[in-house]
């Protein structure tokens, strides 16, 4: 009974040891647990903002994304959580870096207060849908990537919707196939630019978006997503 008295507080203790160590190492991971941990309120259905931050706005930007998302896929699968923030203290203590937005775990996005805006969050929740659509198979990074960008509907690395072709900028060259690769290369917006209009042009000589469902779904076969 004395060793039973003894095990308790020391499991507890533990616990809380390793919840304090991810709370140090991966913050975004711990803010996307408790919002509210990192001095954020709800302020619509899964957003989440720090007090005093424009609700109007911040709702109407998470519909826009949530919609662009949705208009893609004819639908959507997920919900992410939404952590906004208006201030760069806001961003560093949930774990924000230098980007615009993150998405994290596949199921939460963060946005920077650079990112505040519906392209933005779009683009980080185009990824959260594509990997809970693709489920445990491997999706190259540029594919992720540009889709995204299409998703999304940035008109930073591709022409306006009804163009011919929509390419600011094309290449044959190989593209970051893993997500370490793609951090590490050179060129970033060209980078993207580059893989929205492969991917573009991919679903542009198929189905139009349908082809990216129908790709999804042929991943249990194929295991992989081809090269266009």
């Amino acid at each position: 009974m004395r060793k039973r008295r003894l095990i308790a507080p020391i499991a507890v203790l533990v616990l809380v040891l390793l919840v304090a160590g991810v709370a140090v190492v991966y913050p975004s991971v711990t803010a996307v647990a408790c919002p509210q941990c990192y001095g954020l309120t709800e302020v619509a259905d899964n957003l989440y903002a720090e007090r005093g931050a424009d609700r109007q706005r911040l709702a109407g930007l998470a519909a826009d994304a949530h919609q662009r998302v949705a208009a893609f896929y004819g639908g959507r699968v997920t919900s992410p959580r939404l952590l906004a923030c208006e201030t760069r203290e806001c961003y560093d203590r949930i774990g924000g870096g230098g980007e615009r937005g993150l998405a994290v775990l596949n199921r939460a996005v963060l946005l920077s207060p650079r990112g505040l805006d519906p392209v933005i969050a779009a683009h980080e929740m185009s990824h959260v849908e594509l990997h809970e659509r693709a489920g445990d198979h491997r999706v190259p990074q540029w594919f992720d990537e540009g889709l995204a960008v299409v998703v999304a509907d940035d008109l930073r690395y591709l022409k306006p919707a009804g163009s011919a072709d929509r390419c600011l900028i094309s290449s044959d060259e190989p593209l970051p196939e893993t997500l370490a690769d793609w951090l590490a290369a050179e060129g970033g917006d060209r980078m993207y630019a580059l893989a929205a209009c492969r991917v573009s042009r991919w679903i542009g000589t198929r189905t139009g978006p349908q082809a990216v469902a129908d790709l999804l779904t042929d991943l249990e076969e194929v295991g992989t997503v081809p090269n266009p």
